[in-house]
């Protein structure tokens, strides 16, 4: 992440959001709350005469959003398939063919 970041910089927006925030529900915050939040943010410089209007904030938000759907979808994956291979007998007949 650079030094600072502004309003366009949504990416460094949306990573410092998460991690100053874990507790948060992206899509529960309104865009009042959510350009507070923003402004809030250690790193946040905005440059001088850069404004933020809703589109800003929807992508800042949905961004949010799917970098949390993403961490779920990595803490669900089992971080080694193959180390569990042998532990699954998979499939077996209930009756042995006679």
């Amino acid at each position: 992440m650079p030094m600072t970041f502004g309003w366009t910089d949504i990416e460094d927006i949306v990573l410092a959001l998460d991690e100053a925030h874990p507790e948060v529900d992206a899509l529960s915050i309104r865009f009042t709350e959510l350009r507070k939040m923003i402004e809030a943010l250690k790193d946040f410089e905005p440059e001088p005469g850069q404004n933020v209007n809703e589109q800003i904030l929807e992508a800042v938000q949905a961004g949010w959003h799917e970098e949390r759907q993403e961490q779920a979808a990595l803490d669900r994956s089992d971080p080694d398939p193959d180390e569990d291979e042998d532990e699954d007998p998979g499939y077996a007949p209930n009756q042995p063919f006679r």
